[in-house]
């Protein structure tokens, strides 16, 4: 049964809903430089908020601190729209000449934003800034637990925004958020795509919806200390990301895998370094606090300092301790804190070997947080290379705190507050969330060939009917049954006779002509093609055809004045794949 709140919820959506929608109609026809104008103003008022709205979201949420929570206000207000400069999502995106085909960027309407508690005022900023840049409109949904931080941030924008030229209602937000409302909001008729950001129950509705949604599945990071590593720079980095804004993060780290070999020092290193290591009776403590019997998070845990969390579970540690380091033995129903705890709490597990490591971060992953992320720290390049191949996680980082790592603060990756998960989860991308996703590409093409010049090899099966013709014409001159039932006169020799012997030949179905059935002199077999001798040709370099190519190759190569070859099975990154337009970096190798 629906509540008064809910009734002006739903009202609400409606409403605002269709106030985006109309000035969608009007910033569809926005050219790219007034969208990128209003992108920069956007950014410009977050950055002068960035450390206000922080606040305002640790006193309403109780979740984090204030300033970690400004580092990611930071990530999507200053990083993110640095990282989209230059970047095309409307009118024009590119022209092949050579192939004649012209790629249109076309926004795709209404966005509806579903932000989260942990990180209500980024995640605002960052999915108005993309939806925007793509050329959309864009409804937010806040946490109930988070409306008045996120509202206000969506006001600081939508102000932004009308100053650089942006229609009425183009940025909307949800005063009075539900559940119920979040809903109706989701399955407005209006709504174009969903952007779903909080607990697997939102993500399910999301994609329940009958609408296009990009959802993330949960994070359980597992992180691999290998044997080249440097402890103590490793612990550091690991403390350095569990404890960022106290956990909140879903890329944070949520278990070390280490070597039975190092035990004793990682564990000196760990306490040198402000984590307290539990005992036993602690852990269970600690586990039965943190982890209800329906295995969900304690709500009341998410995000609080790592004193707060060991005073609720009965016991004191010293104030300045930064995580709470929890040892388990194995992974999976058994071990509850093998799961994502979302909160300073580290779980530790030691194995004797490598491939015991490996294996031990594939149970984690598939434990919790298939698709998300995993992190190594190594100094060997053929370890980092094993790790990426084996790992089932769409984010590997490398010697980086995994939430700087993974958000695209210290890494290359794309700046994001939505990490994709791909269909291993039940995610519709594994991609860090960008404008490209939310806009849709008009591809007009013209004829560059005839239908019967597409393909190399005679195709099986169905033949087009145009091929058929001038094969039966052909068979019946030599007095073979047609294929076609065409019972056409002779017709003179012709390419296709030529490429049917050829046929015939290699299949040894054509060593001797029968007479023609339609009187005309059987046709003297048709020689052998023969490939005449090449002409010599001076050397030529070869060219290496790229495997892969993603942001940083580009950019190496601009900065070498090189190009970048490529093949048909040459993987590009979307990012690669811009920033090369831009700057005429890709070659496509010839065959040889």
């Amino acid at each position: 049964m629906l509540r008064e709140s809910d009734l002006v919820s739903i009202q609400e959506v409606r409403a605002k809903v269709e106030q985006a929608y109309a000035a969608f109609q009007q910033f569809r026809t926005f050219k790219q430089e007034q969208l990128d104008a209003i992108v920069e103003a956007m950014a410009a008022a977050a950055r002068a908020k960035a450390a206000h709205l922080a606040q305002r979201a640790v006193e309403e949420t109780s979740y984090g601190n204030t300033p970690d929570k400004t580092a990611k206000n930071l990530l999507t207000c200053d990083i993110l729209p640095r990282t989209l400069r230059g970047m095309k999502t409307v009118g024009i995106l590119r022209e092949d000449t050579e192939k004649k085909v012209i790629e249109i960027g076309v926004p795709v309407g209404v966005v509806a934003a579903i932000l989260p508690t942990t990180n209500p005022t980024s995640t605002a900023i960052y999915k108005t800034i993309i939806a925007l840049k793509a050329g959309n409109a864009v409804v937010l949904s806040p946490h109930p637990r988070a409306r008045a931080c996120s509202c206000e941030t969506a006001r600081v924008l939508y102000e932004a925004a009308r100053a650089a030229g942006a229609p009425e209602h183009i940025i909307q937000c949800i005063d009075n958020a539900t559940m119920e409302g979040t809903d109706a909001l989701m399955r407005h008729p209006r709504t174009s795509v969903i952007v779903a950001t909080g607990g697997a129950g939102i993500v399910k509705a999301a994609y329940s919806s009958g609408k296009p949604a990009y959802g993330v599945g949960p994070g359980n990071v597992p992180v691999l200390l290998d044997a080249s590593a440097n402890i103590g720079e490793a612990v550091a980095k690991v403390l350095q990301g569990k404890s960022f804004d106290y956990g909140t993060l879903c890329s944070s780290e949520q278990t070390l895998v280490a070597l039975e070999a190092s035990k004793q020092a990682v564990m000196e290193e760990l306490k040198r370094q402000q984590a307290y290591l539990c005992n036993e009776t602690e852990c269970r403590a600690v586990a039965k606090l943190l982890i209800a019997p329906n295995w969900r998070i304690n709500a009341n845990c998410v995000g609080q300092a790592a004193p707060k969390i060991a005073q609720m579970a009965g016991f004191a540690v010293p104030p300045e301790t930064r995580v709470l380091v929890t040892p388990i033995g194995g992974v999976g129903k058994e071990y509850p804190l093998s799961m994502e705890k979302l909160s300073p709490v580290l779980s530790l597990l030691f194995v004797a070997d490598w491939e015991a490591q490996v294996r031990a971060c594939q149970a984690l992953l598939k434990f919790g947080g298939l698709g998300h992320t995993s992190v190594i720290h190594t100094t060997d390049p053929a370890r980092v290379r094993e790790y990426g191949l084996r790992i089932p996680s769409f984010r590997v980082l490398v010697n980086t705190p995994s939430p700087h790592g993974s958000t695209g603060i210290t890494t290359a990756l794309a700046p994001a507050m939505t990490l994709g998960c791909g269909a291993m989860a039940g995610n519709a991308t594994s991609d860090n969330l960008g404008p490209q996703h939310l806009m849709n590409v008009r591809r007009v093409a013209t004829m560059i060939r005839k239908p019967e010049e597409a393909f190399e090899t005679a195709p099986s099966g169905d033949v087009p009917q145009m091929m058929l013709s001038a094969v039966d014409k052909y068979l019946a001159r030599r007095g073979i049954g047609g294929i076609g039932g065409v019972g056409a006169a002779c017709p003179a020799p012709s390419v296709a006779a030529t490429v049917v012997d050829r046929f015939l030949g290699q299949r040894g179905g054509a060593a001797e002509a029968p007479a023609s059935s339609c009187g005309c002199p059987a046709p003297t077999p048709a020689p052998a093609l023969e490939t005449p001798a090449p002409s010599p040709a001076p050397a030529a370099e070869p060219v290496k055809v790229t495997d892969f190519v993603c942001e940083a190759d580009v950019r190496d190569a601009m900065r070498a004045g090189k190009k970048i070859f490529t093949g048909p099975r040459t993987i590009i990154t979307p990012a690669a794949r811009e920033l090369a337009a831009q700057h005429d970096i890709l070659v496509t190798a010839q065959r040889p």
